[in-house]
């Protein structure tokens, strides 16, 4: 059985973790990078994102991340609904494992993590307690960054500004498929509150989103997002709809 004062506790744990992630994002100045690539960005010889991004560089250090895109923001999928009259969405997911002690409890949630400015990463993390489990899916999240295609690929519109997708692309995760749609200047993000964290942080100001699938599962339904927003980068585009489309990689 769910014991109700660890669901309270958890409450309590959500707000002082995200403060603390907020502070551990400004904290840089006593960072001592352990790998090649965390030294070179350490001495100011690799200063952008998408250099280490187009060359296919592993990134293994979250600081990395957190040195290049300053402005990065965070934000939670919220996974779960609290018990009780007015269910209110948590921001973690509590799961048992049945052994000879008993119920074992952990946690889990989903991080977004993203500039608002064509760059955009999730991660999932587990943990004993809440803060841990907050703490892993952001750090997952930066890991896991990936710089996206915008342009205008809406008939609709043809301004060649990129607010929207320079094509129809399709994503997988699980049971779930998604089908991002080109839309229109002023149409918005047409998808769900979770959905639009993602391509809020992503830069992407108009879309439309198809989904199929068992979309209520969202660790599956944010993940085929991501795989949707990641293979836009793998379709070849003839170059005259470069111009057209006004494609753009990454920061503008």
């Amino acid at each position: 059985m769910v014991n109700k004062e660890q669901l309270k506790e958890a409450a309590k744990q959500e707000e002082k973790t995200l403060s603390q992630i907020e502070r551990q994002q400004l904290e840089l100045e006593s960072w001592q990078p352990k790998t090649k690539l965390g030294k070179l960005v350490k001495e100011g010889k690799i200063q952008d994102i998408d250099y280490i991004i187009v060359n296919g560089y592993k990134i293994l250090e979250a600081e990395i991340v957190d040195y290049l895109l300053p402005e990065l923001k965070v934000e939670f999928i919220r996974l779960a609904l609290s018990k009780g009259k007015f269910r209110k969405p948590k921001l973690v997911k509590m799961v048992q494992r049945k052994t000879a002690e008993g119920n074992k409890p952990s946690w889990i949630a989903l991080a977004v993590v993203g500039d608002e400015n064509g760059h955009i990463g999730i991660g999932l993390g587990k943990g004993d307690d809440v803060p841990k489990a907050m703490q892993k899916a952001v750090r997952d999240a930066k890991l896991n960054i990936i710089a996206i295609l915008r342009g205008c690929g809406s008939w609709e519109c043809a301004c060649g500004q990129p607010h929207s997708i320079p094509y129809k692309i399709m994503g997988k995760k699980g049971s779930v498929r998604i089908h991002l749609l080109p839309a229109p200047v002023g149409v918005g993000l047409v998808a769900s509150d979770e959905a639009k964290k993602v391509f809020r942080l992503a830069g992407i100001k108009d879309i439309w989103v198809q989904s199929f699938g068992q979309t209520r599962r969202r660790i599956n339904f944010i993940g085929a997002i991501y795989d949707a927003l990641k293979k836009l980068s793998l379709v070849r585009v003839h170059p005259a709809y470069l111009y057209l489309s006004g494609l753009k990689v990454g920061k503008i």
